[in-house]
């Protein structure tokens, strides 16, 4: 880690990627705002100043094909989304300190003020390039206006992104065989002069900046093949109307990009804050300016930014190489400070099939609230069911078991009977000290809290209070305080004061997570004010003397709920399907990209293999001893791992795709028994097994021993 840990006497931003102005939330949209708001109110746990903020990206082609589909303006169909945005995420206790709309006055005279300075430092020049026309129409076709090939992969691409292949942004001009989406007629194209960002003199910079930003592996590793390779510079205009005018006259009618001003709502976002609140409450400059550049070391573009405040951005991953290349070069060149990590989220799918908005196979963000289900329930299962960077499942089935088990069975659980038992043979809290067991124990939750932050691991530092509340089940059960009451007093209100103490430790450590749930039992605890303002030391103050029966904070689910549940998803898609006649085709062109992951799982192979041929399989259980990459190749590195009765080396495509200095003491699961091979001229002595395209290691939940047979 490069910057020291969490809480710093800098300020900190946390960002969450702007939801597009286009269409409907649901709850795969949420799992990085929900992650965003977690994030800052644990770091304002730790004691850390810190501003959360957003807004609505309101700009670019999407939004002005389908206002005038609608026959409204631009303006109109992207206020009426953002409306709905600002009024959705306070629902699920999401709560900004600012969240704004990139069309706003701020955001506008910003984004041409930062522009104007990279013109100013040589980072804009103007160039002559082909630009995708419609004669028909008499127009030209910026990005979504027009389709064609990628030119990397062949598949079928929008003008600013190859959207279904493989991934890549697309100037104008790239795209192959191009195809007007307002006429279906072929595209012609013809020269015409834009400005563009020289991304390509910050290359060193970026490659510094790169080998120092934190956040998930993902977001360090997937921009590499841009920041190493051959790095392009960016068309930073439009031909079009909607969007922000290029400062100045030669700016002709040319509008910025929608991802030029998009990133520099957050800049803008936090001075909105400023302006409300104070600068002694929240200094946005401080936060964003980079003071400490002197004419010295200006030029130096590897030199570290060590004045400013600590910025994260969490995002999804569709999103990081916007947020790893482009908008730190911008940062840079413009004397703003870059972001200290990057936090990209997988995607949530439903039921093993990606959302789709089109097909109405989605779980929709009012659905949910409608059906009356608590949001910190939901929270809770976004945040802790796999790590952030992994893709995530959600059923009503799965939800059912995460809140029946964990929430009822475990945390609400242990806070029920224990405080119940502290009212009805206390009044509230009995006079006595806490135990050196009990405070030791909560004093270990709070360092994984402090470590789930600052490994930006919004599941580990959720799961922190759900473990202290596992910790508290199993103490209760052992000291069993009813037998005490009568046979020993004393102990009987030792294991009680006990009980009640991590219960307050886990409103505070669990607050982050469920706020709605916690404020609840911080009340039932008798505490006054807000549980939103206490601090990690707070776990350790004792409980009010008395407080009134509780009552519990979680209900599980029925098993017939969610057959209800499933009807009504299952019904509401067959009915769509049926109405519109969609082909798979015409589906997939409808998707925002942006905020839409409608990708399918592989289905499961019809071939079965028998018990025996798994037996063939010698999986082991290994430990990464070592991990470097293979000179030349750019997927592959070498590894050493320990299977207990010998080290292996193994070859695997992770090179771009993991932090390999991190990897060292990592539990994985190998293939023993394959035959050995040579890849790029290394010989590879076993298989490495990992999940998906983000190549997610297969490790152990406990603590198996390295050589330990997988049956």
């Amino acid at each position: 880690m490069s910057h020291e840990d969490f809480p710093t006497e800098k300020p900190a931003v946390v960002t969450c990627g702007l939801p597009y102005a286009n269409g409907d939330l649901h709850i795969g949209h949420l799992r990085t705002y929900v992650g965003g708001d977690i994030y800052s109110r644990s770091l304002r746990t730790l004691g850390q100043k810190t501003a959360f903020v957003s807004g609505s990206d309101m700009h670019g082609t999407p939004v002005a094909v389908n206002a005038e589909k609608e026959g409204v303006t631009p303006e109109e169909f992207a206020l009426r989304h953002h409306e709905k945005y600002e009024a959705t995420f306070p629902r699920f206790n999401i709560e900004f300190d600012n969240y704004g709309h990139t069309h706003d006055e701020t955001n506008t005279e910003l984004t041409q003020e930062i522009v104007r300075t990279l013109e100013a430092e040589g980072y804009v020049y103007e160039k002559e390039i082909p630009v995708a026309y419609d004669p028909d129409a008499d127009q030209w076709l910026p990005d979504r206006f027009v389709e064609g090939a990628c030119p990397y992969c062949g598949a079928h691409a929008r003008g600013d992104e190859c959207d279904e292949g493989c991934g890549r942004h697309l100037e104008p001009g790239e795209i192959e065989a191009p195809t007007s989406t307002l006429t279906g007629n072929p595209a012609e194209y013809r020269e015409r002069k834009h400005k563009f960002f020289a991304v390509s003199d910050l290359q060193d910079y970026l490659q510094e900046f790169i080998d120092r930003l934190e956040g998930t592996s993902n977001a360090r590793n997937q921009p590499r093949e841009w920041i190493e390779g051959e790095l392009q510079d960016w068309c930073i205009t439009r031909d079009m109307d909607w969007g922000i005018d290029y400062p100045g006259e030669e700016g002709d009618d040319l509008v910025l990009y929608v991802w030029v001003d998009a990133p520099i709502e957050y800049v803008s976002s936090t001075k909105q804050y400023t302006e409300r609140v104070g600068a002694d409450t929240f200094d946005w400059e401080a936060a964003w300016k980079d003071a400490g550049v002197s004419e010295s070391d200006a030029g130096s573009e590897a030199r570290r930014t060590e004045s400013g405040g600590d910025i994260v951005h969490i995002i999804g991953r569709d999103i990081i190489q916007h947020h790893t290349v482009f908008w730190p070069a911008m940062l840079r060149g413009a004397g703003y400070v870059e972001p200290r990590a990057v936090m990209a989220s997988g995607f949530i799918t439903l039921n093993g099939k990606g959302f789709s908005t089109s097909r109405n196979r989605a779980v929709w963000a009012d659905e949910y609230l409608d059906e009356g289900f608590h949001p910190d329930l939901l929270r809770y299962y976004l945040a802790t069911n796999g790590g952030f960077q992994q893709d995530v499942d959600f059923s009503w089935s799965k939800f059912r078991d995460r809140v029946n088990s964990e929430l009822v069975g475990t945390v609400g659980n242990f806070l029920y009977r224990s405080m119940l038992f502290a009212y009805r043979n206390f009044e509230g809290t009995p006079d006595a000290a806490v135990s050196e067991e009990v405070e030791t124990r909560i004093e270990e939750a709070i360092d994984e809290f402090e470590a789930g932050i600052n490994d930006y691991s919004v599941r580990k530092s959720g799961n922190a209070a759900v473990r202290l509340a596992q910790f508290g089940n199993e103490y209760i059960q052992r000291n069993e305080p009813w037998k005490l009451t009568d046979e020993d007093p004393e102990a009987a209100a030792q294991v009680i004061r006990d009980c009640v103490q991590i219960a307050k430790a886990i409103a505070v450590l669990f607050f982050p997570v469920a706020p709605g749930k916690m404020q609840a039992l911080w009340e039932q605890l008798g505490e006054d004010g807000s549980v939103t303002d206490t601090g990690v030391d707070d776990a350790f103050e004792a409980p009010p003397a008395t407080f009134g029966e509780p009552e519990a904070l979680f209900e599980k689910i029925e098993a017939e709920r969610v057959e209800e549940l499933n009807e009504k998803l299952e019904a509401r898609v067959a009915e769509t399907e049926s109405e519109s006649d969609e082909s798979d085709e015409d589906a997939e062109e409808n998707m925002d990209a942006d905020t839409d992951s409608d990708i399918d799982f592989e289905p499961i192979a019809d071939d079965r293999i028998s018990f025996e041929d798994f037996q063939d399989l010698d999986l082991r259980v290994g430990e990464i001893v070592a991990a470097e990459g293979i000179d030349g190749a750019d997927k592959l590195a070498k590894l050493t791992v320990d299977i207990g009765v010998e080290e292996r080396q193994i070859v695997a495509g992770i090179k771009q795709l993991h932090d390999l200095d991190s990897l060292s003491g990592s539990k994985v699961i190998i293939v023993a028994n394959l035959e050995q091979a040579e890849l790029f001229g290394v010989e590879s002595d076993g298989m490495l097994l990992a999940a998906g395209d983000e190549a997610d290691l297969l490790t152990t939940h406990g603590d198996a021993v390295p050589g330990t047979k997988v049956q």
